[in-house]
């Protein structure tokens, strides 16, 4: 059930007793003013400001509030007007921010920050690598929130000629920092599409915070080296924040791949930006937040810039209507896919979008089929997934548990059953939270039957395997 929005008198703001809290910085003390004058529950409070109930709880009896980027978020998911903000130690922003009440087809150029330059999106995404590495309770306490990803989105959509990306720093930052960093990317793609999310994940956020940090903040470039770093910090952010969506660490992913979204703006790389609204549309899907799935995949569509990310675009709307059950919106949009990819010219795309071919959109189409009830059409294209490259392990684990899925939902329960098995096999090698989920839901499709031999060792073969496993 949605929570109504967090509904805060004006006045409140300008009570002698909040401005004592807000200039403390006491926001355990901020939390119990909104809860006694607002009527509002921790949960509710923590779903405003992006932080779970647990830890709002703590924050009330006492912990401290002492990161910037929290306080941030405490103050944006308040709708905290300037005059606050600004006794709370922030910047004023030209006008106060409300996530629960966005809506970027209503919003206008005005409903955005102003004041935002480059240089704070690239200090906001540093302190996230730092909290990160350092493995802050804060950080991992952060919830998913569709609404989070509606001002990047528009700040994304209505960006305008950027601000130059130059710097006076202690270093000369050069192209073969850039190269370096686009080097230990491919790898760590490489290694997170063989060995899942979590098995290099620690590596990517040290490199980020150890490595990257001090050139994007301490570093000197010109405008044109500074446009091309920013562009390759903002890919090596998007892959963080994928690795950490694969091992279902879903508000620290929405927050990487947010900063990671700001840093392809302010480099003007609109296909990467692209990918990275995709991204965030799989995310929303993929927890059921369809309408965000689909308006983030039809911004997507709309600056993709190269014919094959947006036919990328339209398969993820074609996701997000499917599990919606919206059959009709469904097929339009792959029919549109099939047709932006038959027209697409691949020889250009960038290194980071090879994953995209015939066996990665089977799946897609499989997934969608399999969500709308179609089975023997979800079959047919699981199993055309399966003709794909082989370095993409996780990616074939995926495409067997769906095949194996289909198959138990039709009632064929021993090819099931063996398939599965497959798909446990190639589980059992990776460090990925959603190849765990996907083999616990067959399993779940199976249990009814376990008295069918094959069902029975299938399932046993699962509970030993997986025990101990997220």
């Amino acid at each position: 059930m949605l929570l109504d929005p967090l509904r805060i008198p004006d006045d409140l703001w300008s009570r002698e007793d909040m401005h004592e809290v807000l200039a403390a910085r006491d926001i355990g003390a901020l939390f119990r003013l909104l809860a006694r004058h607002t009527g509002a529950s921790q949960t509710r409070i923590g779903a405003a400001v992006g932080l779970e109930q647990g830890y709002v709880s703590r924050i009330i009896a006492g912990r401290r509030v002492t990161s910037i980027d929290v306080l941030e978020r405490i103050a944006n998911g308040c709708g905290m007007p300037d005059e606050a903000r600004m006794t709370l130690g922030l910047a004023p922003r030209r006008r106060a921010y409300r996530p629960d009440m966005a809506d970027h087809h209503r919003s206008r150029h005005s409903d955005v920050p102003a004041n935002r330059s480059w240089r704070d999106d690239v200090r906001a995404a540093a302190q996230l690598w730092e909290g990160d590495v350092n493995r802050r309770d804060m950080l991992r306490q952060t919830v998913f929130s569709s609404t989070a990803y509606t001002l990047p989105a528009l700040r994304w959509f209505t960006a305008t000629m950027s601000q130059p990306v130059e710097q006076e720093g202690r270093r000369t930052v050069g192209q073969p920092d850039i190269d370096t960093i686009r080097q230990m990317t491919a790898t760590y793609r490489r290694l997170d599409n063989q060995y899942g999310g979590g098995h290099a994940r620690n590596n990517v956020t040290r490199f980020l915070h150890h490595e990257v940090a001090p050139l994007v903040t301490e570093g000197r470039y010109d405008p044109a080296t500074g446009r091309k770093l920013l562009a390759a910090v903002a890919e090596l952010t998007q892959l963080a924040g994928w690795q950490a969506y694969d091992m279902a660490e879903h508000g620290v992913a929405q927050r990487y791949l947010t900063h990671a979204l700001d840093l392809a703006r302010t480099a003007d790389d609109a296909g990467l930006g692209a990918e990275i609204l995709a991204a965030m549309s799989h995310q929303a899907t993929y927890l059921g937040h369809t309408a965000t799935g689909v308006d983030l995949a039809r911004q997507t569509a709309h600056r993709a810039g190269l014919t094959v990310l947006a036919a990328e675009a339209l398969v993820m709307e074609a996701h997000a209507h499917a599990v919606a059950l919206h059959e009709r919106d469904c097929a339009t949009a792959l029919h549109q896919a099939e047709q932006a990819l038959d027209r697409a010219d691949r020889s250009s795309d960038p290194q980071w979008l090879g994953y995209f071919d015939e066996a990665y959109l089977s799946a897609k189409f499989g997934h969608c089929f399999n969500a709308l009830g179609q089975h023997r059409r979800a079959e047919r294209f699981a199993a055309r997934s399966l003709q794909m490259d082989e370095r993409y392990v996780r990616g074939k684990a995926f495409n067997l548990a769906l095949l194996a899925t289909v198959h138990a939902r039709h009632g064929e329960l021993e090819r099931a059953s063996a398939i599965g098995g497959q798909a446990l096999t190639l589980t059992t090698q990776l460090r990925s939270a959603r190849a765990v989920s996907y083999l616990r839901d067959l399993q779940a499709h199976l249990t009814p039957h376990r008295r069918r031999p094959a069902v029975r060792h299938f399932i046993t073969r699962v509970d030993a395997a997986l025990s101990q496993r997220r």
